[in-house]
Protein backbone atom coordinates (compact mmCIF):
# COMPACT_ATOMS: atom_id res chain seq x y z
CA UNK A 1 0.00 0.00 0.00
CA UNK A 2 1.64 3.22 -1.20
CA UNK A 3 0.75 6.87 -0.70
CA UNK A 4 0.21 7.55 -4.42
CA UNK A 5 -2.22 4.60 -4.59
CA UNK A 6 -4.20 6.07 -1.70
CA UNK A 7 -4.23 9.40 -3.50
CA UNK A 8 -5.68 7.74 -6.62
CA UNK A 9 -8.32 6.01 -4.48
CA UNK A 10 -9.26 9.35 -2.92
CA UNK A 11 -9.56 10.97 -6.34
CA UNK A 12 -11.75 8.13 -7.59
CA UNK A 13 -14.13 8.70 -4.68
CA UNK A 14 -14.25 12.43 -5.40
CA UNK A 15 -14.49 12.33 -9.22
CA UNK A 16 -16.42 9.11 -9.85
CA UNK A 17 -14.60 7.63 -12.82
CA UNK A 18 -11.18 6.32 -13.82
CA UNK A 19 -11.10 8.66 -16.84
CA UNK A 20 -11.77 11.72 -14.65
CA UNK A 21 -8.98 10.66 -12.27
CA UNK A 22 -6.60 10.13 -15.19
CA UNK A 23 -7.44 13.54 -16.70
CA UNK A 24 -7.00 15.29 -13.35
CA UNK A 25 -3.68 13.61 -12.50
CA UNK A 26 -2.52 13.81 -16.15
CA UNK A 27 -1.82 10.07 -16.46
CA UNK A 28 -3.41 7.37 -18.62
CA UNK A 29 -6.55 5.52 -17.52
CA UNK A 30 -4.60 2.26 -17.70
CA UNK A 31 -2.05 3.63 -15.21
CA UNK A 32 -4.87 4.53 -12.82
CA UNK A 33 -6.44 1.07 -13.19
CA UNK A 34 -3.07 -0.61 -12.67
CA UNK A 35 -2.41 1.25 -9.43
CA UNK A 36 -5.90 0.48 -8.16
CA UNK A 37 -5.31 -3.20 -8.95
CA UNK A 38 -2.01 -3.14 -7.02
CA UNK A 39 -3.78 -1.55 -4.07
CA UNK A 40 -6.64 -4.07 -4.21
CA UNK A 41 -4.15 -6.95 -3.90
CA UNK A 42 -2.97 -5.59 -0.53
CA UNK A 43 -6.42 -5.80 1.12
CA UNK A 44 -8.99 -8.58 1.53
CA UNK A 45 -12.21 -6.67 0.84
CA UNK A 46 -13.37 -5.12 -2.46
CA UNK A 47 -12.48 -1.43 -2.71
CA UNK A 48 -14.38 -0.67 -5.94
CA UNK A 49 -17.42 -1.83 -7.86
CA UNK A 50 -18.92 -1.20 -11.28
CA UNK A 51 -21.79 1.28 -11.55
CA UNK A 52 -22.83 1.40 -15.18
CA UNK A 53 -19.66 2.26 -17.08
CA UNK A 54 -18.01 3.88 -14.08
CA UNK A 55 -15.85 2.40 -11.35
CA UNK A 56 -16.92 3.69 -7.92
CA UNK A 57 -15.83 3.07 -4.34
CA UNK A 58 -17.41 0.49 -2.08
CA UNK A 59 -18.02 1.42 1.55
CA UNK A 60 -14.71 -0.23 2.44
CA UNK A 61 -13.04 1.71 -0.36
CA UNK A 62 -14.44 4.99 0.97
CA UNK A 63 -13.18 4.14 4.48
CA UNK A 64 -9.69 3.50 3.08
CA UNK A 65 -9.87 6.66 0.93
CA UNK A 66 -10.75 8.75 4.00
CA UNK A 67 -7.94 7.13 5.98
CA UNK A 68 -5.62 7.71 3.01
CA UNK A 69 -6.44 11.41 3.08
CA UNK A 70 -5.20 11.50 6.67
CA UNK A 71 -2.01 9.71 5.59
CA UNK A 72 -1.46 12.20 2.77
CA UNK A 73 -2.00 15.08 5.19
CA UNK A 74 0.47 13.51 7.63
CA UNK A 75 3.04 13.24 4.84
CA UNK A 76 2.48 16.91 4.08
CA UNK A 77 3.07 17.65 7.78
CA UNK A 78 6.38 15.80 7.55
CA UNK A 79 7.41 17.72 4.44
CA UNK A 80 6.34 20.98 6.08
CA UNK A 81 8.41 20.16 9.15
CA UNK A 82 11.45 19.64 6.93
CA UNK A 83 10.89 22.99 5.18
CA UNK A 84 10.49 24.74 8.53
CA UNK A 85 13.69 23.06 9.78
CA UNK A 86 15.59 24.67 6.92
CA UNK A 87 13.77 27.95 7.62
CA UNK A 88 13.09 28.72 3.95
CA UNK A 89 9.72 29.93 2.55
CA UNK A 90 10.97 29.54 -1.02
CA UNK A 91 9.87 26.85 -3.39
CA UNK A 92 7.59 26.33 -6.36
CA UNK A 93 3.90 27.24 -5.93
CA UNK A 94 1.50 26.52 -8.80
CA UNK A 95 -1.54 28.79 -9.16
CA UNK A 96 -4.44 28.57 -11.59
CA UNK A 97 -6.95 31.34 -12.14
CA UNK A 98 -10.00 32.02 -14.26
CA UNK A 99 -9.45 34.70 -16.88
CA UNK A 100 -10.72 37.86 -15.21
CA UNK A 101 -8.91 37.01 -11.96
CA UNK A 102 -5.73 36.33 -13.89
CA UNK A 103 -5.94 39.65 -15.71
CA UNK A 104 -6.35 41.57 -12.46
CA UNK A 105 -4.20 39.57 -10.01
CA UNK A 106 -1.41 37.71 -11.78
CA UNK A 107 0.79 40.66 -12.75
CA UNK A 108 0.65 42.32 -9.28
CA UNK A 109 1.34 38.91 -7.71
CA UNK A 110 4.39 38.39 -9.91
CA UNK A 111 5.73 41.85 -9.02
CA UNK A 112 5.11 41.37 -5.30
CA UNK A 113 6.95 38.04 -5.16
CA UNK A 114 9.81 38.92 -7.51
CA UNK A 115 12.53 38.43 -4.91
CA UNK A 116 14.91 35.52 -4.31
CA UNK A 117 13.62 34.98 -0.78
CA UNK A 118 10.01 34.61 -1.97
CA UNK A 119 8.24 31.56 -3.45
CA UNK A 120 8.63 30.91 -7.17
CA UNK A 121 5.15 31.04 -8.67
CA UNK A 122 4.01 29.26 -11.81
CA UNK A 123 0.73 30.66 -13.19
CA UNK A 124 -1.87 29.08 -15.45
CA UNK A 125 -5.34 30.07 -16.67
CA UNK A 126 -8.16 27.57 -16.21
CA UNK A 127 -11.56 29.05 -17.08
CA UNK A 128 -13.87 26.15 -16.26
CA UNK A 129 -17.52 25.86 -15.26
CA UNK A 130 -18.15 26.51 -11.57
CA UNK A 131 -18.58 22.88 -10.57
CA UNK A 132 -15.21 21.95 -12.09
CA UNK A 133 -12.97 24.21 -9.99
CA UNK A 134 -12.49 21.84 -7.01
CA UNK A 135 -11.03 19.12 -9.23
CA UNK A 136 -8.24 21.51 -10.27
CA UNK A 137 -6.81 21.37 -6.73
CA UNK A 138 -5.35 17.97 -7.64
CA UNK A 139 -3.21 19.69 -10.28
CA UNK A 140 -2.39 23.07 -8.68
CA UNK A 141 -1.38 24.21 -5.20
CA UNK A 142 -3.88 27.10 -5.31
CA UNK A 143 -6.98 27.54 -7.49
CA UNK A 144 -8.67 30.91 -7.96
CA UNK A 145 -12.35 30.02 -8.30
CA UNK A 146 -15.66 31.82 -8.48
CA UNK A 147 -19.29 30.89 -7.88
CA UNK A 148 -22.55 32.79 -7.66
CA UNK A 149 -24.20 33.22 -4.25
CA UNK A 150 -27.05 30.90 -5.18
CA UNK A 151 -24.82 28.11 -6.52
CA UNK A 152 -23.77 25.09 -4.42
CA UNK A 153 -21.00 25.64 -1.86
CA UNK A 154 -17.54 24.24 -2.46
CA UNK A 155 -17.08 20.68 -1.14
CA UNK A 156 -15.56 21.48 2.27
CA UNK A 157 -14.78 17.80 2.86
CA UNK A 158 -12.35 17.89 -0.09
CA UNK A 159 -10.94 21.42 -0.30
CA UNK A 160 -10.02 24.30 1.98
CA UNK A 161 -11.66 27.61 1.04
CA UNK A 162 -10.04 31.04 1.53
CA UNK A 163 -12.49 33.87 0.66
CA UNK A 164 -11.01 36.75 -1.33
CA UNK A 165 -13.94 38.93 -2.44
CA UNK A 166 -17.70 39.18 -2.85
CA UNK A 167 -17.81 40.85 -6.25
CA UNK A 168 -20.85 42.26 -8.09
CA UNK A 169 -21.27 41.92 -11.83
CA UNK A 170 -22.29 45.27 -13.28
CA UNK A 171 -23.99 46.10 -16.57
CA UNK A 172 -21.40 47.30 -19.09
CA UNK A 173 -22.76 49.98 -21.43
CA UNK A 174 -21.25 51.97 -24.31
CA UNK A 175 -20.40 55.42 -22.97
CA UNK A 176 -22.92 56.99 -25.33
CA UNK A 177 -25.80 54.69 -24.40
CA UNK A 178 -28.97 56.43 -23.10
CA UNK A 179 -28.75 54.43 -19.85
CA UNK A 180 -25.13 55.46 -19.22
CA UNK A 181 -26.30 58.66 -17.53
CA UNK A 182 -28.18 56.74 -14.81
CA UNK A 183 -26.56 55.83 -11.50
CA UNK A 184 -27.93 52.28 -11.75
CA UNK A 185 -30.17 50.20 -14.00
CA UNK A 186 -32.95 47.66 -13.49
CA UNK A 187 -33.89 44.46 -15.26
CA UNK A 188 -36.73 46.33 -16.98
CA UNK A 189 -34.25 48.95 -18.23
CA UNK A 190 -31.96 46.41 -19.91
CA UNK A 191 -34.21 43.42 -20.54
CA UNK A 192 -34.80 44.43 -24.16
CA UNK A 193 -31.16 45.15 -25.02
CA UNK A 194 -28.94 43.15 -27.34
CA UNK A 195 -26.39 41.25 -25.24
CA UNK A 196 -22.94 39.79 -25.25
CA UNK A 197 -22.76 37.21 -22.48
CA UNK A 198 -20.85 34.11 -21.45
CA UNK A 199 -21.47 30.51 -22.37
CA UNK A 200 -23.98 28.69 -20.11
CA UNK A 201 -22.61 27.60 -16.73
CA UNK A 202 -20.66 30.82 -16.13
CA UNK A 203 -21.56 33.83 -13.96
CA UNK A 204 -22.71 36.35 -16.63
CA UNK A 205 -25.08 33.80 -18.17
CA UNK A 206 -26.57 33.14 -14.72
CA UNK A 207 -27.16 36.85 -14.11
CA UNK A 208 -28.68 37.36 -17.57
CA UNK A 209 -31.09 34.48 -16.90
CA UNK A 210 -32.23 36.35 -13.78
CA UNK A 211 -32.65 39.57 -15.81
CA UNK A 212 -34.85 37.67 -18.27
CA UNK A 213 -36.96 36.20 -15.46
CA UNK A 214 -37.51 39.56 -13.73
CA UNK A 215 -38.16 41.52 -16.91
CA UNK A 216 -40.27 38.72 -18.46
CA UNK A 217 -38.34 39.10 -21.72
CA UNK A 218 -36.41 36.48 -23.64
CA UNK A 219 -32.81 37.77 -23.77
CA UNK A 220 -31.57 38.87 -27.17
CA UNK A 221 -28.12 37.25 -27.09
CA UNK A 222 -25.94 38.26 -30.02
CA UNK A 223 -22.55 36.99 -28.86
CA UNK A 224 -21.40 34.33 -26.38
CA UNK A 225 -17.90 35.19 -25.21
CA UNK A 226 -16.17 34.13 -22.00
CA UNK A 227 -13.15 36.41 -22.30
CA UNK A 228 -13.89 39.75 -20.62
CA UNK A 229 -11.42 41.73 -22.74
CA UNK A 230 -13.36 40.68 -25.84
CA UNK A 231 -16.67 41.47 -24.10
CA UNK A 232 -15.37 44.95 -23.23
CA UNK A 233 -14.21 45.55 -26.81
CA UNK A 234 -17.62 44.55 -28.22
CA UNK A 235 -19.48 46.78 -25.75
CA UNK A 236 -17.17 49.70 -26.53
CA UNK A 237 -17.84 49.20 -30.24
CA UNK A 238 -21.56 49.74 -29.60
CA UNK A 239 -24.61 47.67 -30.43
CA UNK A 240 -24.54 45.38 -27.39
CA UNK A 241 -24.41 45.57 -23.62
CA UNK A 242 -22.76 43.05 -21.32
CA UNK A 243 -21.86 42.16 -17.77
CA UNK A 244 -18.42 42.81 -16.28
CA UNK A 245 -17.06 42.25 -12.75
CA UNK A 246 -16.72 45.41 -10.68
CA UNK A 247 -13.34 44.83 -8.99
CA UNK A 248 -11.39 42.69 -11.45
CA UNK A 249 -12.41 44.22 -14.79
CA UNK A 250 -10.02 47.17 -14.45
CA UNK A 251 -7.46 45.89 -17.00
CA UNK A 252 -10.09 45.68 -19.77
CA UNK A 253 -12.00 48.93 -19.17
CA UNK A 254 -11.58 52.12 -21.18
CA UNK A 255 -13.26 55.49 -21.63
CA UNK A 256 -15.78 54.04 -24.11
CA UNK A 257 -17.40 51.82 -21.44
CA UNK A 258 -19.31 52.60 -18.26
CA UNK A 259 -20.36 50.13 -15.56
CA UNK A 260 -23.69 50.53 -13.80
CA UNK A 261 -24.99 48.46 -10.84
CA UNK A 262 -27.97 46.24 -11.57
CA UNK A 263 -30.73 46.79 -9.02
CA UNK A 264 -33.17 44.18 -7.73
CA UNK A 265 -31.13 41.10 -8.71
CA UNK A 266 -28.40 39.26 -6.87
CA UNK A 267 -25.36 39.69 -9.10
CA UNK A 268 -22.54 38.92 -6.68
CA UNK A 269 -20.05 36.17 -7.19
CA UNK A 270 -17.71 34.80 -4.56
CA UNK A 271 -14.04 34.75 -5.49
CA UNK A 272 -12.23 32.16 -3.40
CA UNK A 273 -8.93 30.37 -3.24
CA UNK A 274 -9.32 26.60 -3.19
CA UNK A 275 -6.58 24.25 -2.04
CA UNK A 276 -6.06 20.76 -0.75
CA UNK A 277 -5.65 21.07 3.05
CA UNK A 278 -2.20 19.49 2.91
CA UNK A 279 -0.94 22.18 0.53
CA UNK A 280 -1.75 24.92 3.04
CA UNK A 281 0.76 23.36 5.42
CA UNK A 282 3.57 24.68 3.18
CA UNK A 283 4.89 28.10 4.17
CA UNK A 284 5.44 29.08 0.54
CA UNK A 285 1.80 28.37 -0.35
CA UNK A 286 0.56 30.37 2.64
CA UNK A 287 2.74 33.31 1.58
CA UNK A 288 1.17 33.29 -1.89
CA UNK A 289 -2.31 33.12 -0.30
CA UNK A 290 -1.55 36.16 1.83
CA UNK A 291 -0.20 38.06 -1.19
CA UNK A 292 -3.37 37.36 -3.17
CA UNK A 293 -5.52 38.45 -0.21
CA UNK A 294 -3.62 41.77 -0.03
CA UNK A 295 -3.90 42.40 -3.78
CA UNK A 296 -7.64 41.68 -3.85
CA UNK A 297 -8.25 43.84 -0.77
CA UNK A 298 -6.50 46.70 -2.59
CA UNK A 299 -8.79 46.29 -5.62
CA UNK A 300 -11.88 46.40 -3.39
CA UNK A 301 -10.61 49.49 -1.54
CA UNK A 302 -9.82 51.19 -4.85
CA UNK A 303 -13.41 50.69 -6.01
Amino acid sequence: MEVHQLEILRELGALGSVKAVADTLMVTPSAVSQQLAHLQRTVEVPLTRKEGRNLVLTEAGQVLADAGAAVISAMADARGALVNYHGSPTGRVTVSGFHSAGQALFAPLARMLDRPEHPRIELSDEDVAQQDFPALTARYDLVLAHRMDHSPSWPAERVAVIPLAHEPLDVALPAGHPLAGQGSVTADDVGGEAWVTSHPGYSPADVLSAVAAVSSREPNIIHRINDYSTVAALVAAGGVVGLLPRYTAGPVLNQDIVLRPLEGISTRRRIDLLARPENLKRRAVVMVCEALEDIMAGLVRQD
